[in-house]
C-alpha cells in the first residue's frame, strides 16, 4: 500500500471558496506540467468565510511539492 500526504491550502474571506477553486487550476496545470501523479484533488468550503483547496499525493514526491507549492498544512491521507 503506498503512503499518501494530504496537502491543505486555507483561504479566508467572502470569496474563499472562489480563491480555492481557481488555486486547485494551478494545482493541477502544475502537476501537468511537472508530470506528477495526484491522487485525489478537491476544495472544501469550510464556513461561509473559510475554504480549502486540497490534493493527495504520494510521499515519495512530498518534498517537490511542499518546496515548490507551500502548502498550509500536510498530514497522512486516508483515501
Amino acid at each position: 500500500m503506498e503512503n499518501k500526504i494530504k496537502l491543505v491550502w486555507r483561504f479566508s474571506g467572502i470569496n474563499a471558496l472562489q480563491i480555492a477553486n481557481h488555486h486547485l487550476v494551478h494545482i493541477n496545470e502544475y502537476s501537468e506540467k511537472e508530470n506528477l501523479k495526484i491522487i485525489n484533488s478537491g476544495t472544501q468550503e469550510i464556513s461561509e468565510f473559510s475554504s480549502i483547496s486540497f490534493i493527495v499525493v504520494p510521499k515519495d514526491i512530498l518534498n517537490k511539492i511542499k518546496n515548490d507549492l507551500k502548502p498550509h498544512h500536510s498530514f497522512p491521507a486516508n483515501d
